[in-house]
């Protein structure tokens, strides 16, 4: 079975004795052990683990650093039969020299030794005391239990099992630095990294060395394992607090309870492919100007599970605190693209078609929030109620009641003569109500829009959403076209969420009320023949919930991943509310409409990008519509 490039790792903080080394050795087999029953491929511990790190000058006795030696042996052999690769720490002599190091184990083997670079002298830390850094001369290789060991700081350790699972170790302070030795691992290809540090806790401390671990992630477009040492440390002078953060490309995936007096691991899933497409896109993401050794490991193949949280909604901010603040700054990106538009028009008004529904709306509150930054007359902003064939009472009634409570000019041009003229001069079948039938009505409305804004000196402001320019949910030429859309790269999901917000930060009770009854309003393009009461088309019946399209399209256009990776993601992340059949079957929709409708993109107004992801052939999506596709699809 396939993980789909998911790599399960563990960070572990043992609650250890001060220079007790035998009990030490027994925790950390213990704790390996544990990790490797619940199919982790990496544990870390941290820094000095097998002495612990508040040793003072006892790492200058020799029984110490000898016992050190010998239990690292002990671990090996007692582990020997795992496929789990664990990095533990220890002091270790080389060219007489004593380093803080990292030892790497794997399958029975030692598979590496890595020295800390920079130690710390300042404050409350006195490492160069005892330790020697990296960049004093060592011996390349070093013999242990007879067998030659690299030794050094160049050392990446790639998985045979995993082509995209590149481990590079770096130890405390290294983090701390202008350029942290894990910057130059990540260029050479480390897709992972492993921290063991010993970083006491001060206040605040703690929320700077998550934000540094968050960062470094970020920075290096890798997965971090960050693992400090425990309560059981000494504390004559200082307190460690048993930290530990697992992060991947700026997000925390999972951390450790701080405090706690007793042996902890905590698990997370790193997605190492993720992390290759993501450095593949990033064309500046260069190579390393510093040589490394590699050093091949086998991980296992056993099937793990997703522990990790899948985010149902990732166009959605989330983050607590910054939630307004990301609001704002994508509002705000609409409203200043629009307003360079209008600027370079003297004197343009802005036509707007408002049906009541979701993306009009906020392509509404757009262009006001836009005429007040230009202190513009808002009964410039001209918007044309179109009532047609599947209009409804309330979507009708809601577009009027808004338009009024703004203060913007509105007017009011059906459809239904000039699309039955069409449908006269065509000869279209009196009562077939097929796609022409719709594209006719949506025709109309644009060539309505076109010519208000001719006659007012204005421009189409369009309200075509992401979603709808993903799945060719448009009528080409129609809804599809107007002469500035301020929606592009704004998808579904996130539309409904703007318009909650806009309505809680710009306006009154009266006209929050309005919003609000937009919400909860079926999405709908009103093109089949209704009573007036009830909606005869419901978008979502039709092409699927907009939730998983939306999932769909993060996962495929920002970061290419294949369809049956996306299905794997899409389970976990809806598992509470779409069974597979329904999941599979929307997926297979996305794709086959997402593919045969590049050609209306290829043709699509101008609009600016908001988020991570948009589809303007002059932008981020450059797909020749006449590709063969049937390779991506079941």
């Amino acid at each position: 079975m396939k993980n789909f490039g998911f790599v399960k790792v563990a960070a572990a903080i043992p609650y250890g004795k001060v220079a007790g080394v035998e009990y030490n050795k027994r925790e950390i087999i213990k704790m390996i052990f544990e990790a490797s029953q619940n199919n982790a491929s990496i544990i870390v511990f941290p820094e000095l683990t097998i002495t612990s790190y508040t040793c003072g000058d006892l790492f200058q006795q020799t029984l110490l650093i000898e016992e050190s030696q010998s239990a690292i042996l002990e671990i090996r052999d007692a582990t020997k039969d795992l496929a789990i690769t664990s990095i533990i720490g220890l002091p270790f002599i080389n060219n007489n020299k004593l380093f803080n190091c990292a030892a790497i184990l794997n399958r029975g083997q030692i598979i590496g030794i890595v020295p800390k670079t920079f130690i710390p002298g300042y404050k409350e830390f006195y490492e160069p005391r005892w330790f020697a850094s990296s960049d004093i001369g060592y011996d390349k290789t070093v013999k242990i239990d007879g067998k030659d060991i690299p030794f050094g700081t160049d050392i990446l350790f790639r998985d045979k099992n995993n082509k995209n699972l590149v481990i590079g170790v770096e130890i405390c302070e290294d983090v701390w630095v202008a350029i942290p030795p894990s910057s130059y691992q990540c260029l050479a290809g480390a897709t992972i990294i492993c921290n063991l540090s010993a970083s006491n806790v001060l206040v605040a401390k703690s929320e700077y060395r998550r934000e540094l671990i968050k960062n470094q992630s970020g920075r290096c477009v890798a997965g971090y394992i960050y693992v400090s040492a425990g309560m059981g440390e000494s504390t004559t002078d200082v307190v460690f607090d048993a930290d530990a953060v697992i992060a991947e490309n700026s997000a925390i995936l999972c951390e450790s309870e701080r405090f706690l007096r007793k042996n902890q691991i905590i698990y997370s899933e790193i997605d190492t492919d993720k992390l290759v497409t993501e450095r593949i896109k990033l064309t500046s993401f260069g190579n390393s100007i510093k040589d490394f050794r590699f050093v091949e490991f086998q991980s296992s193949n056993e099937q793990i599970e997703i522990t990790r949280f899948i985010e149902p909604h990732p166009f959605i901010p989330k983050e607590k605190g910054k939630l307004d603040i990301r609001c704002k700054e994508i509002f705000n990106i609409q409203v200043a693209g629009l307003a360079k538009r209008l600027e370079s028009i003297n004197g343009a008004k802005a036509v707007i078609g408002v049906s009541g529904g979701l993306d009009s709306t906020l392509a509404l509150l757009v262009t006001i929030k836009t005429f007040k930054l230009l202190n513009k007359d808002l009964k410039d902003i001209i918007c044309v109620t179109m009532p047609g064939f599947g209009t409804t009472d309330t979507t009708y009634n809601t577009a009027k009641d808004l338009c009024q409570k703004l203060g913007v000019t509105l007017l009011e041009i059906g459809i239904k003569n000039l699309s039955n003229t069409l449908f006269k001069d065509i000869a279209f079948p009196e009562n077939l109500h097929d796609v022409t039938y719709e594209n006719v009505q949506a025709r109309a409305r644009t060539y309505i829009l076109m010519s208000v804004a001719n006659k007012e000196n204005g421009i189409v402001i369009g309200t075509g959403d992401l979603s709808e320019i993903a799945l060719g949910w448009c009528t080409y030429n129609g809804d599809h076209i107007s002469m500035y859309n301020v929606n592009s790269s704004i998808p579904k999901t996130l539309v409904k969420f703007l318009i909650k917000w806009v309505s809680l930060t710009e306006f009154d009770s009266d006209i929050q009320k309005i919003l609000s009854t937009i919400i909860e309003l079926p999405i709908s393009p009103e093109l089949l023949p209704s009573d007036g009461k009830t909606f005869t088309q419901k978008t979502e019946e039709k092409i699927g919930p907009y939730e998983l399209h939306d999932f769909f399209l993060y996962y495929f256009v920002r970061y290419g991943f294949t369809i049956d990776k996306i299905f794997f993601l899409a389970k976990k992340a809806f598992e509470d509310s779409y069974d597979e059949d329904t999941i599979k079957k929307w997926l297979s929709t996305f794709y086959k409409r997402f593919f045969t409708n590049q050609w209306k993109r290829d043709c699509v107004p101008a609009g600016v990008k908001v988020g991570s992801i948009d589809l303007s052939p002059r932008g981020s999506w450059r797909m020749p519509a006449d590709c063969n596709f049937d390779d991506f699809i079941w």
